[in-house]
């Protein structure tokens, strides 16, 4: 147990600080907001360009890693899509919400670093070919169901464009892009500014951690707990279980198999919110979500990690 809790408690540790310091006015709303722009549209960016850039495409992007992770995520989606609709008779709008909640797990700010202080730097490798692709996936889902649902009359051109130009607004899918342009051209880069892309990526995850937890101080526990409970069981247990299974299946290497669960296991990250924010559907379940999922994350990871052994 100690060294569960020697990997799993200083990342929440950075996250309680962010929350100490903005519930006690140490650290205004304004500077959260500019610390988390920083570290979205900037430094992990930056993070995710140099880790697709270097990555060995032929080793990393394989189907049975990239399989497993997404079965159970879509899967996930379902859950919450259907259970929302028919379980706690949402409407069709914020039922979508809660399903992207429970497709959209935290694979940069909470599955990075403890897959890292769990497994070494060298794990990160399998992580990021999910998330490579997480963003696209996911915001390409979750808009096309939506705009589906809303009932907008788009045809199939329009919804097309309406999905491509919503996604490619993301700064992540960005950075994503240009990295695998840079990867797959075989273009090399000066050594100088590697080294200042490497000098912002190096302050990504600590400062994005502590931008978390300042985030988390303005979701109040409020809305549906039977939703939110719902969220948190679907994204915290049912989704690494679905990629144990599948991962067992395929008979993923040790450490993609380690890496797929626990990314899997990670709460709904900030996105979640940001999604049900964009359309005004399941706002305040989605807020809550994120919150007290984060925070029982602490014990649902360690729970993984031990039984990953």
């Amino acid at each position: 147990m100690s060294i569960l809790l020697q990997v799993i408690l200083p990342v929440f540790i950075v996250i309680g600080f962010g929350y100490l310091a903005v519930w006690q006015k140490w650290f205004s709303d304004s500077g959260v907001e500019a610390l988390m722009k920083f570290t979205q549209t900037f430094a992990i960016p930056c993070l995710l360009f140099r880790a697709v850039s270097t990555l060995d495409l032929g080793q990393t992007f394989h189907f049975a890693l990239l399989g497993s992770f997404y079965f159970g995520a879509i899967l996930g989606f379902c859950l919450g899509l259907f259970g929302a609709r028919f379980l706690f008779k949402r409407t069709w709008e914020d039922s979508v919400a809660i399903g992207f909640c429970c497709l959209f797990s935290n694979s940069v700010l909470l599955g990075l670093p403890i897959t890292e202080r769990a497994y070494g730097t060298a794990a990160l490798t399998a992580n990021f070919a999910i998330i490579a692709v997480h963003a696209p996936i996911a915001y390409g889902i979750g808009i096309t169901v939506m705009e589906l649902v809303r009932g907008r009359g788009l045809t199939g051109g329009q919804l097309l464009q309406k999905v491509l130009r919503s996604m490619f607004k993301n700064s992540l899918v960005i950075a994503l892009t240009f990295g695998f342009t840079v990867n797959l051209s075989g273009i090399i880069l000066p050594e100088i500014l590697t080294d200042g892309i490497d000098l912002l990526a190096r302050g990504a995850l600590p400062a994005a951690l502590f931008g978390l937890g300042g985030v988390l101080v303005r979701y109040r526990p409020e809305g549906d707990l039977r939703v939110i409970f719902y969220i948190c069981a679907v994204s915290l247990l049912v989704h690494p279980a679905l990629v144990w299974v599948t991962g067992s299946y395929f008979e993923l290497s040790p450490t993609d198999f380690r890496s797929a669960i626990l990314t899997a296991a990670m709460a709904p990250g900030i996105n979640a919110y940001i999604f049900a924010n964009m359309y005004g559907s399941a706002r305040r379940v989605a807020a809550s979500a994120v919150l007290i999922s984060t925070a029982l994350t602490i014990f649902t990871a360690s729970f993984w990690i031990y039984a990953l052994g």
